[in-house]
């Protein structure tokens, strides 16, 4: 589809302990294996990285991938302390990561959209983002970037926090919007609406990402690591790149891959269907991999609004997009 407050390094998903399938046959010689923090369960979101294994494309650049559901967190520290090579990680995590020194960089934006929303059922009557004041919003948590969204999308609309009745409500967002708990939930726009909607409640969502263009999900890197083995960086960003074209050309068979990797996953599941066909949405726009200047710097602007960042850093520190195929 993500890390307590101040800690400085919050969480965009939740973990997991299963473990991938192992990669389709390889080459004898130098292969690189690399263990990957996806920062979340299994999940059909994750699709293009599946679809890079069992076609081989990891494979094809001599790269062994093991699948680690883990704390994103953990990924970037493990990643910042040369520990391991590579983590999946949203925007805001390495603007987080640099404001403390740790030598990460950006090099792929997979996801193009920021995929946070601002979630409510259609009968509330909440149509503009000045409906939302007086109501009762739910986030996650005082982390993350559910908060981060919240807290650019609420900025970028002349509100803030005080206008309305904002409670902390863990993972539950359709358990309490369904419940009358709260008016609005802060959640994930390739999940929780496509939830509701499939079971039956109409709802009315504003993505974050019309309000303002943030870096999302991506890959993550050490400086290290680009300076050391640049081919290694290179061929990462092939094969992941190489799944999300695929992904989007045919999401039937991303989902019948998939479901080798998600446990429980059904490839004739139209929930889970619904999930990957909004996450296409989400992977498409501009160049491949591509993150840019602009949206770094909002990222950046809404963590020192947020208190967060304490100094401003140069934008081109976060991220390189030299990797990318031409």
């Amino acid at each position: 589809m993500i890390k307590r407050s101040l800690c400085l390094l919050t969480i965009v998903f939740l973990t997991a302990c299963a473990q991938s399938p192992t990669a389709k046959s390889l080459p004898t010689e130098s292969v690189t294996k690399v263990r990957l923090p996806m920062g979340y369960v299994a999940n059909v979101q994750y699709a293009p990285y599946y679809i890079a294994v069992e076609r081989g494309y990891f494979a094809a650049e001599g790269i062994d991938i093991e699948f680690d559901y883990k704390f994103e967190t953990d990924g970037v520290k493990l990643v910042g302390a040369g520990e391991i090579p590579f983590a999946v990680v949203s925007g805001e995590q390495v603007v987080l990561a640099r404001a403390q020194g740790l030598p990460v960089q950006y090099i792929a934006q997979w996801f193009k959209k920021f995929p946070i929303a601002i979630i409510s059922l259609a009968k509330s009557g909440i149509k503009t983002p000045q409906d939302l004041k007086g109501k009762r919003v739910g986030l996650p948590g005082l982390f993350g970037a559910t908060y981060v969204g919240w807290e650019a999308f609420l900025k970028a609309n002349n509100l803030k926090d005080g206008d309305m009745q904002v409670q902390e409500i863990g993972f539950t967002q359709i358990a309490a919007l369904q419940s009358d708990k709260v008016d609005v939930a802060v959640g994930y726009i390739n999940n929780e609406p496509i939830v509701l909607e499939k079971n039956g409640y109409a709802v009315n969502v504003f993505a974050v990402s019309d309000a303002v263009d943030m870096v999302a999900n991506g890959l993550l890197t050490s400086e290290k690591v680009i300076k050391d083995n640049p081919k290694l960086v290179r061929g990462m960003i092939n094969a992941l790149l190489k799944g999300v074209a695929d992904t989007i050309k045919d999401p039937n068979a991303a989902m019948t891959i998939s479901a080798k990797y998600v446990e429980g996953l059904k490839a004739d599941d139209a929930i889970q269907k619904a999930v990957l066909l909004k996450t296409v949405e989400v992977m498409q726009g501009g160049k491949p991999g591509e993150s840019t200047p602009a949206a770094w710097s909002n990222t950046q602007d809404a963590l020192m609004a947020m208190g967060w960042v304490k100094s401003k850093m140069d934008v081109n520190t976060f991220f390189t997009n030299a990797f990318l195929p031409q």
